[in-house]
Parts: C-alpha cells; sequence; structure tokens
C-alpha cells in the first residue's frame, strides 16, 4: 500500500459533490492512494456543507467521533464550514490540522507539504481567486456523467443565506474555457453534462457582453457527443425567458427545471430578500407551462421563517396547488452565522416548524403519486446508471430527472450502465417509477 493514503467524506450539494473530485485528482497527483474507511486513511479530509445547522452539527459530530481513534493522522475540514468557521475550528477541534475553502483546492498540495514539514495548522481560506475554476486534476466519480463548474459565489445576499460569505461573490468563468472543457469530456466519452453555480442563471461572460447564461447552455447543448444537458441551481429572479426559449430549442438540454421559490407568501419573500414575488416566481412557471416541451419543475421550501404567519403557511400550500412540482425539497428554517435573518424578530418554536414542515411533506407526496400515476403506460427515455441486484433492475434517469427502475434481459451485470434506452411505465411511486425497457435508443 502506498505510504500516503487519504479517506474523503462529502456533505451536501452537486457543487460539493465536485469540488471532492477535485480534491480527490489533486490528491492522486500527489501520491496519494485513496482508501474507503477513515481507519486505513494517514489523511482524512470531510468537505463539509453549512447551508443549513443540521448539515453543519454533523460535521462537527464526525470530527467528534473521530476525535479519539484518530490519533497520528492529519485531519483536515473543507469546504463551506471550513470557510465559514476559519480557524475557530482548530478551538472546536483541536485534533484539525488542516481548514480550507473550495477556492484553495489548487494549493491542496502545498498546504499539506507544510503540514508534512512540521507545521501544526494549516489554512487556505482565500475568496479573491478565479483559480478553482482551472483546477487541473479531476478523478470524476462517474465514467458518463460529468460536472462542469461555470459560476462560483453568489451576489444575492438572501437574509437566512450563508452562500455568499462561504463561496463569495459572483465570478463567471469565461466560455472559452466551459466551451473547451465540454468538448473534452465529449471527447473522452462523457455523454451528460451538469452546468454548476450556486446561481447558474447568472451567469455572464466577464469577456464577452453578449454571452449570458442562455447563450452558453445553447452553445454547450451543441457540443458534438453530448446527448443530454442538465442545470443547477437556478435563481428565480435570473431565470429569464431567452433559457425557456434556449432549452425549447435544443432537446439535449433536459426537460427539468430546479427552481428554488423558498416560500409562497410575497411578504416572506420580501423579508427573505429574494428580489421577487409570488406574482413574478408564477409568471417564470408560466412560461415553462407554456414552452412547446413538457418540462418537470422541481423547488426548495423553507417553513418557519421569522415572521411566517399561518396566512404566509397557507399560501405556500396553495402554491404547491397551483404549481403542482414533480418534486420538493423542504426544510425547516435554521439560524446561519453572519446572515441577516439573525436580527429577525418573531421567530417560530421548533414544534410549530415540524408541523408545518410535515403538511408540506404530505400535500406534496400526494401531489407525486398524482403526477407519476398519469405516466403509466408511457414510454421514457433513461439514462443507465447501475444495477440494483437485490431488486433484478436497472436503475435509470430520465430527462425530467425521474429515477425509473426497470427491467432488462441483459446478462452482464455492467453491460448497460451508461447507455441510453426506451422504457415503458409500469408502474409508479411518489419518488419513484418502475418500467420494463422496450428498446435501445
Amino acid at each position: 500500500m502506498p505510504a500516503k493514503t487519504f479517506y474523503l467524506e462529502t456533505f451536501g450539494c452537486q457543487m460539493n459533490a465536485h469540488d471532492s473530485e477535485k480534491v480527490v485528482g489533486t490528491l492522486i497527483a500527489q501520491g496519494y492512494a485513496q482508501v474507503p474507511t477513515p481507519d486505513e486513511a494517514g489523511l482524512v479530509l470531510y468537505n463539509t456543507c453549512s447551508i443549513r445547522d443540521k448539515a453543519e452539527q454533523k460535521v462537527y459530530h464526525r470530527l467528534q467521533q473521530f476525535q479519539r481513534s484518530g490519533k497520528g493522522k492529519i485531519v483536515g475540514v473543507l469546504g463551506c464550514v471550513a470557510q465559514q468557521e476559519g480557524e475557530r475550528i482548530f478551538e472546536r477541534a483541536p485534533h484539525v490540522g488542516l481548514v480550507c475553502g473550495s477556492a484553495s483546492y489548487n494549493q491542496l498540495g502545498e498546504l499539506l507539504v507544510q503540514i508534512e514539514n512540521g507545521r501544526r495548522r494549516v489554512t487556505g481560506l482565500s475568496l479573491d481567486t478565479d483559480e478553482a475554476f482551472e483546477t487541473p486534476y479531476t478523478c470524476r466519480d462517474n465514467p458518463h456523467r460529468a460536472y462542469l463548474t461555470i459560476i462560483e459565489g453568489c451576489d444575492k445576499n438572501c437574509a437566512y443565506c450563508v452562500v455568499p460569505f462561504t463561496r463569495g461573490r459572483e465570478r463567471s468563468r469565461l466560455s472559452q474555457g466551459v466551451m473547451d472543457e465540454a468538448r473534452r469530456l465529449a471527447r473522452e466519452g462523457y455523454t451528460e453534462i451538469q452546468l454548476l453555480g450556486q446561481n447558474v442563471n447568472s451567469y455572464r461572460d466577464p469577456s464577452l457582453a453578449d454571452w449570458d447564461f442562455a447563450t452558453l447552455l445553447g452553445r454547450v447543448a451543441q457540443v458534438p457527443g453530448i446527448r443530454r444537458v442538465r442545470y443547477t441551481t437556478s435563481h428565480p429572479r435570473d431565470f429569464g425567458k431567452r433559457i425557456v426559449d434556449a432549452m425549447d430549442e435544443n432537446p439535449v438540454i433536459c426537460d427539468h427545471v430546479h427552481l428554488p421559490v423558498q416560500s409562497g407568501s410575497s411578504a416572506v419573500l420580501a423579508r427573505m430578500d429574494r428580489l421577487y414575488t409570488r406574482e413574478e416566481y408564477l409568471e417564470r412557471i408560466g412560461w415553462l407551462k407554456n414552452a412547446r416541451r413538457r418540462y418537470s419543475l422541481s423547488t426548495d421550501i423553507i417553513v418557519g421563517f421569522p415572521g411566517e404567519t399561518e396566512r404566509d403557511f397557507a399560501e405556500t400550500l396553495s402554491l404547491l396547488d397551483e404549481v403542482e412540482f414533480d418534486s420538493v425539497f423542504s426544510f425547516m428554517y435554521s439560524a446561519r452565522p453572519n446572515t441577516a435573518a439573525l436580527r429577525f424578530e418573531d421567530h417560530i418554536p421548533d414544534e410549530e416548524k415540524r408541523r408545518r414542515l410535515a403538511i408540506v411533506q404530505e400535500r406534496q407526496r400526494a401531489i407525486q403519486l398524482r403526477r407519476n400515476a398519469a405516466l403509466i403506460g408511457g414510454v421514457m427515455e433513461v439514462h443507465v446508471e447501475g444495477r440494483h441486484k437485490s431488486l433484478g433492475q436497472w436503475i435509470g434517469r430520465t430527462s425530467c430527472n425521474r429515477t425509473l427502475n426497470f427491467t432488462h434481459p441483459a446478462a452482464s451485470d455492467a453491460s448497460l450502465t451508461g447507455q441510453y434506452l426506451s422504457v415503458r411505465v409500469t408502474r409508479s411511486g411518489p419518488n419513484s417509477l418502475v418500467g420494463e425497457s422496450v428498446c435501445v435508443v
């Protein structure tokens, strides 16, 4: 076994997942070997998320669990908690030796050399660099689907959100770099690309004023060899009609849009500083529902934001009924450091937040049961992700971002992974579909 080994655990969103691919690639280039458990590793890293208090506390719990068994190892905290807490992590978890934010991953090798040379604690916490876009080493988890970061940071300053403090201000990548990477990924055999950013549709090429997100989206969709293009996450304020037009004109762009609304009440949206009203959000939903293609819609909901009244909450429920999202990620509000909402009064008790969350989830479950049942009998194209051996089913993802488990007479467990197949839907549940393959597309 190589002398230098590492273990990496990732928390949070697709941005963190892609960041971890960069970290793994960088460490392997430095002569490290990845191992499956922290016990086997000389270097233990946690790539963290701080968007909600629960995620942050999970990381500290993991650090506490590891404190006794981690003697003699280098322990590092990466990502958003690292950027948010900085050197305070050393006070709370004295056995940690490395604290590094996402913008400094290209310096990871140098930071580790400092520790190996006897320095007890090192940090990489700069937010003033664009070099995160150009990390030279990336070890991708999936041989068929690839993440591609086009923008970092966020300028929106929503009252509940830590992203401007952990990821910094918006920095768009040059379109030439994006297109070069997309073409390279296609040459390497990747057929699906997911464009990433904390606010992906505020992208604007810093060197070409007419290259906005709609332009970039359409150009990436035209790269030969790419079968599917996805993107996340959008902000409704920057979701323009030209994005819908670009999707309509390019069937390679998946027919799914994740558009976080957070609340159905204009009053709550104003306190959140979301920069749009309920009516303006519904206008954007109207563009999608009246488009030439049929789009699947998903969103984020926060319940129990400070000052949310029963009437405000009822407006969120009525929004669910009016839009009929295909999936919803719903959460209780949790106070985050440095955010404006910390100063707000009228905080909602946890018991009431839990009650509201349960109501939202039950209401949305009924909507998803109904919408998924309407798909029974139809044929959908799936990108095969793997095989569920115990169930004897293959696992695929549709263009509209639904999981579709299906049967196929293939003999080899690996023979279908990465392929695109037509599958007829035979059964449905609230979160997935079941079907049988028809033919290879």
